[in-house]
């Protein structure tokens, strides 16, 4: 599930959860508790070498929260690069900008919804008007 990481890793993400953002507050606000279709979310959470600000098992769903600095030409490349990395294991990643956190919460809260949405859907054994089987005798 941790796709890799390390204790270090662990160690700086129980640290960061100790000293979260303003943003990522707003953010937790919405999604913790499994208020988004019963999906739960972590807040700083562990996978590979990295620590992502909050993570979806179920969904494999990743959401990143990006502030000013992530608009440097060299940290857009890292992100880029991150990204892939993170794709690559099967995951999803949703980046926001802390402002549209902010000052466009529902537009945000609507795209991870919608996300989860589809991902429901896809995992339900009815998906698409199949017909269930009987059951056995």
């Amino acid at each position: 599930m941790f796709y890799g990481a390390s204790g270090e890793i662990f160690a700086k993400a129980k640290a960061l959860r100790l000293n979260t953002t303003e943003t990522e507050k707003l953010q937790w606000e919405k999604i913790g508790q499994n208020q988004l279709s019963g999906f739960r979310f972590k807040r700083q959470h562990p996978i590979a070498h990295y620590i992502v600000d909050f993570y979806c098992h179920k969904a494999k769903l990743i959401i990143e929260l990006d502030g000013g600095y992530h608009n440097e030409a060299d940290q857009m490349i890292n992100d880029e690069f991150r990204t892939d990395e993170l794709t690559d294991l099967g995951l999803m990643v949703l980046r926001f900008s802390n402002e549209e956190v902010r000052s466009r919460m529902e537009e945000v809260i609507k795209r991870i919804s919608d996300y989860l949405n589809e991902t429901a859907r896809k995992m339900s054994p009815n998906r698409g008007g199949a017909v269930p089987a009987p059951p056995r005798p």
